[in-house]
């Protein structure tokens, strides 16, 4: 099949991945029809939030230089070609300098599929925002040479433990899928305060709530209505006294903490964190609930202390059971 012939399908994008880095694509709006090429682009990269001071007029027009702006068909645009709208464009962004994660994804499996690792915490599942290159899809890509690799689901970039990654295009979807229906059974770990009170030893206990997260805001909301959000607290288990001493050693003097085992049957944002929040007992190094730190105030040294802890699924192309484990907390 054809190069061409495959990106109509939508299977391959015009600019391939570069340096672990997908390309972008903005949509020319109908309000800037006519705009040159260049000016367009230069208006993309002046209107970033998080811009590289490296990104100037001369790597600009590098890119026109290199045929490094293109169309759907990766026919590169020339700097004073008329844009029409709905045209798509095609580039690659220079990313800011980033504050560096002192901490490796460490591989736990690999096969022709998949690509499973260990996250710490503080690396972003892939880009977004401000954390483009210390993201783990960025890392894997270029540790390994897998450029094609793709998250298979995601874990928020504080949240340590169990990551899939999609080792190629066309098995993808199959995982993606697994992940969105909900097939893959997840565990996490967390740590927080002892709270007696909380005992599933006869039984699980379920927390269910309604959660609502407004784009652009840090912290979520449990608010009045139908759940949405379901968590059940499994085991309950004191931390020894060496675990104390160590947590300690970190975050200083604490009250008697213990491991909180939770199986969530919904996947809303910052579900677990909020759920422990709202029993009393948040978790140990969340820097959202209950107050929210400023970038500033982070410090890569003290985590939080959620970890995926074990992933089982049935891979959709073997049937065998797989189950994955994290040793991070």
């Amino acid at each position: 099949m054809s190069r061409r012939l495959v990106q109509r399908l939508g299977k391959v994008p015009p600019l391939p991945i570069k340096d672990g880095l997908n390309a972008s694509r903005v949509r020319v709006p109908e309000e800037a029809a006519g705009i040159s090429a260049r000016d367009f682009v230069e208006h993309l990269i002046n209107s970033q939030r998080h811009r590289s001071p490296q990104d100037d007029a001369a790597a600009l027009d590098r890119r026109f230089v290199e045929e490094l702006v293109v169309d759907n068909r990766s026919q590169p645009y020339t700097p004073d070609e008329p844009l029409p709208a709905g045209a798509d464009v095609w580039f690659y962004r220079v990313p800011a300098e980033e504050p560096h994660v002192p901490f490796e994804c460490e591989i736990i499996h690999q096969d022709e599929n998949i690509l499973v690792v260990d996250k710490p915490s503080y690396l972003a599942t892939m880009p977004r925002g401000r954390h483009i290159t210390e993201t783990a899809l960025v890392r894997m890509r270029r540790s390994t040479g897998i450029q094609e690799l793709s998250p298979a689901h995601r874990l928020d970039r504080l949240t340590s433990g169990v990551l899939v990654f999609t080792a190629k295009p066309e098995v993808r979807g199959a995982y993606q899928t697994l992940f969105a229906r909900r097939e893959a059974m997840k565990t996490y770990l967390a740590v927080a305060d002892h709270d007696s009170s909380l005992d599933p030893t006869q039984g699980p206990i379920l927390w269910e709530s309604r959660m609502e997260k407004t784009p652009g805001h840090i912290k979520g909301e449990i608010v009045e209505g139908e759940p949405n959000a379901l968590t059940w607290l499994t085991k309950v288990t004191p931390v020894s006294d060496e675990e104390q001493a160590a947590l300690e050693a970190v975050h200083g003097p604490l009250a008697r903490q213990a491991h909180y085992e939770l199986k969530p049957e919904t996947g809303k944002t910052h579900q677990l964190r909020l759920h422990m929040w709202a029993a009393g007992i948040p978790i140990l190094g969340d820097p959202v609930y209950p107050r929210v730190y400023t970038e500033e105030e982070e410090d890569m040294s003290i985590p939080m202390h959620l970890n995926a802890r074990e992933l089982t699924f049935t891979d959709p192309f073997s049937g065998e059971l797989r189950i994955f484990r994290s040793t991070r907390i």
